[in-house]
């Protein structure tokens, strides 16, 4: 966890403590369904936590705001996102049932009562919200139309869609044709693994 409480040092016990027990339930969890490979559940705090915890660098959830996860397959980046930001919902959601049910059990494991987790695609939902995160699910130009209405009209400060992704996304932008902002992670953190992992920021409209 000193990774953790390095880039986040205003992070309090109680939520280092649940840091911790996400690691624990997530690694018992992932025995019995395949979420991350082994390798990954190895540096699990580096690799899913901090990776997810990069949209946290760039944008600051305001209180009272709802975030939409999509294609969260076994939470992430949600359920760090909504230890890190107690006073905001999130709603995270995947196609796939069992990765659903696994997140919905981490949730009420951890106790954390912002979360909703819901078997469902982007498109077919009906809420609006001020914020949509995701970790690399496809290509921006395929992603975006999913989720380019699913934004409350009067967004909170910086509303749009916050994506993890890595390598080189000059191609990958200029195909999708959006108005975006790049954040390299390797900017906030030093390991290797971000020297190409990116948060990239598409205001909604």
């Amino acid at each position: 966890m000193n990774l953790l409480q390095h880039y986040f040092p205003a992070l309090t016990p109680e939520q280092l403590r649940l840091f911790q027990q996400l690691e624990t339930e997530f690694r018992a969890t992932n025995e019995a369904i395949n979420l991350v490979s082994r390798t990954d559940m190895d540096n699990f705090v580096e690799r899913h936590v901090l990776h997810s915890l990069g949209i946290a660098k760039v944008v600051q959830f305001p209180k009272g705001s709802a975030v939409l996860d999509v294609g969260t397959g076994g939470g992430l980046p949600g359920l760090p996102l909504a230890i890190m930001f107690p006073e905001v919902h999130f709603h995270l959601v995947d196609s796939i049932g069992k990765k659903i049910r696994a997140v919905q059990f981490m949730a009420a494991a951890l106790g954390l009562d912002n979360v909703t987790a819901e078997q469902t695609r982007a498109e077919q939902l009906r809420q609006k919200f001020d914020y949509v995160v995701s970790r690399a699910v496809a290509r921006l130009a395929t992603f975006h139309p999913w989720i380019a209405h699913r934004f409350k009209p009067q967004g909170a400060p910086g509303s749009g869609l916050y994506y993890l992704k890595g390598g080189d996304l000059a191609e990958e932008i200029a195909e999708s044709g959006l108005k975006t902002r790049v954040t390299d992670l390797s900017d906030f953190y030093k390991e290797e693994f971000f020297e190409t992992k990116k948060v990239v920021f598409v205001p909604a409209k």
